[in-house]
């Protein structure tokens, strides 16, 4: 989904993230193009297919038990996070399709953004929801504002019998009433962070990282 400007603004949900304890995954530290900006790996290669193929165990059983499940993604990392799941379940004798889903219009800063029009990518859900058990997929879940916009867009489609989240990260720091159901990993933010999740098929590398600003003196 995301260009870097979506992390900053308060009404973009977008994907931030705060780290407050060592993690098993911790990689390395360095100086961004400012120098005040420092960037530290909190989930290698690695540790994503880990963290996926917990959530594919997550919902492993639910798959099994009920027919009625749909997988969406919201583009564009939580489509790939989506398909890396149907992946993960396929292998274990679960096949689902993959719907995608673009917010961009659903947005509530949508009118904000002047001239700074979002890329809007071609939703593509080829099954029929309703009545369905819809589980939406996004990469980070921060305020929960990307998520209200996608129950907007979903309802375009028709009406699911229930809509679940399951996030690859989540930073906390909501800012109205939506959880997710199913999370690979949960990260202590603070408000000068933000986590950038990186996928070899979106952005030709792969990690995620927790990005530290300064703190602006007089805002502590």
């Amino acid at each position: 989904m995301i260009a870097l400007s979506r992390f900053l603004p308060r009404n973009r949900e977008g994907r931030d993230g705060t780290v407050t304890n060592p993690f098993p995954y911790l990689g390395y530290s360095y100086l961004s193009d400012s120098q005040d900006i420092t960037t530290d790996e909190i989930l290698s290669p690695a540790g994503i297919e880990e963290k996926a193929g917990f959530l594919a165990d997550q919902l492993e059983s639910i798959c099994r038990e009920d027919d009625r499940v749909a997988i969406i993604g919201i583009y564009t990392r939580g489509v790939t996070l989506a398909k890396r799941v149907a992946a993960e379940l396929a292998k274990r004798g679960i096949e689902k399709e993959v719907g995608t889903l673009d917010i961009s219009l659903y947005r509530d800063d949508f009118d904000n953004r002047g001239r700074d029009f979002p890329k809007l990518e071609s939703s593509d859900i080829p099954f029929n929801i309703d009545g369905t058990r819809v589980i939406l997929f996004d990469e980070v879940i921060f305020t929960g504002r990307t998520i209200r916009a996608a129950l907007d867009g979903l309802m375009d489609y028709g009406r699911p019998a229930k809509i679940e989240l399951a996030v690859l990260v989540d930073r906390g720091h909501r800012e109205i009433p939506i959880q997710p159901d199913y999370v690979g990993f949960t990260v202590d933010t603070e408000m000068n962070q933000y986590v950038k999740v990186r996928f070899q098929e979106d952005d030709g590398k792969e990690g995620v990282f927790l990005v530290t600003k300064p703190i602006e003196q007089g805002n502590e």
